[in-house]
């Protein structure tokens, strides 16, 4: 058998051109690691302003105590992923990224888990709960969230408390009117209002079996209850004065139950 020595010598040519452009090409895409140290943290908290649970000091911390904080560290000993690791631990983050560039810098970009509502319950229990039904630990944060206080549970906070403040946030009059809501013992519901001295009583939320069932059932039903206040609002109370009632029960259908504030003597 007779070996076409001119046509093997250019597949080996050809075999040895491609490895060394995939090394060169590698080598170009990933950082000099060997003799680089990080000189620069880049810090991109993406919603800080309208959350404001964390800030690049609180992220900073967190790595110094972690032993992570990249800065004057060689390149090659940098771990993103574990960067990302720790911060997603934080039970305010909702994600992390990490990466390295090529100039010896690292860029961490974070998004904040979104609060709510504040519970503050009867049982001395007091967190958030966030977009995603979730629990959230108390904290220094200051944002103007409606408050639940009263008879709450952990359960009850994420499967009833949680789809009704969605409600109420959805609607820009009832999410700028609301600010408290209360749950007695029967776990019927009062709306505290910003404007007007009195109470609002809504009665309990309806129940279901699903997550997704209950959530419909409860917006549902608040909707068509604060769409009566609506017009008594306009019509009634727009009439007779804000502060001429006390208490004004929504529970019953196809009537307004309201008492009156008692007269005060000089």
């Amino acid at each position: 058998m007779r070996i076409n020595w001119k046509k093997t010598i250019t597949i080996v040519l050809d075999v040895v051109l491609a490895a060394y452009l995939v090394i060169a090409v590698t080598s170009f895409n990933k950082p000099d690691e060997t003799a680089k140290v990080c000189t620069k943290v880049v810090i991109d908290i993406q919603d800080e302003a309208t959350n404001g649970f964390i800030n690049t000091q609180e992220i900073k911390r967190r790595l110094q105590t972690a032993k992570l904080y990249p800065l004057e560290k060689p390149m090659r000993y940098i771990d993103a992923r574990k960067i990302e690791e720790t911060l997603k631990a934080s039970p305010f983050v909702q994600t992390a990224e990490c990466y390295k560039t090529q100039d010896g810098h690292v860029h961490i970009t974070i998004t904040q888990r979104m609060p709510i509502i504040r519970i503050k319950a009867a049982n001395g229990e007091d967190y958030y709960i966030d977009d995603n039904d979730c629990i959230m630990p108390n904290s220094q944060y200051t944002s103007d969230l409606i408050i639940a206080t009263g008879n709450i549970n952990k359960w009850f906070a994420t499967n009833y408390i949680s789809p009704l403040s969605k409600t109420l946030n959805g609607n820009q009059l009832w999410r700028n009117q609301i600010e408290q809501i209360n749950v007695l013992p029967d776990r019927s519901i009062e709306f505290v209002p910003r404007v007007g001295n009195h109470i609002i009583c809504i009665g309990r939320l309806p129940e279901a079996k699903t997550k997704g069932e209950i959530a419909k059932a409860i917006n549902d039903y608040t909707l068509k209850k604060l769409a009566r206040l609506e017009k008594f609002y306009k019509y009634g109370l727009s009439e007779a004065g804000w502060n001429k009632y006390s208490y004004i029960n929504l529970e019953f259908d196809n009537q307004i139950i309201c008492k009156k504030r008692a007269a005060t003597h000089q």
